[in-house]
């Protein structure tokens, strides 16, 4: 995902387009878009604000949100559950596909960590803090 253009270089366009500059002359003299200027004054007009829209999808909005407690039900009954083994348990309980990853940056989002054991194998704990 791109990054956005910084406030100051915003409320310059804006600042030269309200003193009476076209948008597209406003885009050529700073380097950026028209599309950018055009679309950074369609923002401005309708919220009063050259700031950027927050980027990425919404919290609580992720695919594995609604079986949060069925997961950490799962990983506090049995800590040593490796992802795959979570993953399997998922699609067979809930019909649910998930890669192991992608169970793991969750359970981690939430808390959990990953403890090695001397035979190879590990254990996942959860901080209360």
């Amino acid at each position: 995902m791109g990054r956005s253009y910084s406030m100051d270089l915003r409320e310059r366009v804006v600042g030269r387009i309200v003193d009476g500059h076209s948008r597209r002359s406003t885009a050529r003299y700073f380097g950026v878009s028209e599309s950018f200027a055009i679309k950074l004054m369609q923002r401005h007009d309708r919220e009063g604000s050259a700031a950027p829209p927050r980027q990425g999808r919404p919290r609580g909005s992720g695919k594995l949100d609604p079986f949060e407690t069925f997961l950490i039900d799962e990983v506090e009954r049995q800590p040593d559950i490796t992802m795959p083994e979570l993953a399997a348990k998922l699609l067979e309980i809930h019909g649910m596909t998930a890669a192991p990853a992608v169970l793991s940056r969750f359970l981690c989002r939430r808390g959990f960590t990953y403890k090695k054991i001397a035979d190879g194998s590990g254990v996942r704990t959860r901080s209360h803090s």
